[in-house]
């Protein structure tokens, strides 16, 4: 290897590592990154295909939720895109009246509306501390490029709020993308 592109290469590295300690210190959003997620594909029943991932997800109180976003895909075609938040059993009240909202770091809000209704055969007591809620008006909205927040209203009015790593975004968007097979 030539010394002049050695030294090119280093150079390259260094612009980028300072460019990222300058945009997660300017940005003041350091998220904890977990692996990228596998999609998972699976039939539910003859015709009805799901794609799914899951990752831990911390709230600001440290409290690790379980986080699974899918697409369910019909034998007629028909496709729903959820996210589904799932606490410990006790730990909180979800209210599902409001919508899980989204904020970016210039405070642009997008909202998921509850689709928890979906999830339980009994509507008329379902578990408090699971919400599903429907990505797909939004996710093409959701830009990788910035850091965003989950605000996830509790019956309390207590909310509690989630950094989003953007794997989950990437991870969102590739479900998004899949088709039956």
């Amino acid at each position: 290897m030539s010394k002049q592109f050695s030294l090119w290469l280093r150079s390259i590295i260094a612009i980028v590592i300072i460019t990222v300690i300058t945009l997660t210190t300017v940005l003041g959003f350091i998220p904890t990154l977990p692996a990228i997620a596998a999609i998972q594909q699976f039939e539910e029943q003859p015709g009805q295909t799901v794609y799914q991932t899951r990752h831990p997800l911390k709230d600001q109180q440290g409290r690790t939720w379980q986080a699974i976003a899918f697409k369910r895909i019909k034998p007629d075609g028909a496709t729903v895109l959820n996210f589904r938040l799932a606490g410990f059993p006790g730990s909180v009240r979800i209210d599902r009246t409001q919508p899980l909202q989204f904020r970016n770091s210039f405070g642009e809000i997008l909202t998921a509306e509850d689709a928890s209704s979906q999830m339980f055969s009994n509507t008329n007591a379902p578990e408090p501390h699971i919400g599903q809620y429907n990505l797909q008006p939004i996710v093409s909205d959701l830009r990788l490029e910035l850091p965003w927040r989950i605000t996830l209203p509790t019956e309390s009015g207590n909310a509690i709020t989630f950094a989003l790593p953007a794997t989950f975004l990437v991870d969102w968007r590739t479900l998004d993308q899949q088709t039956k097979d």
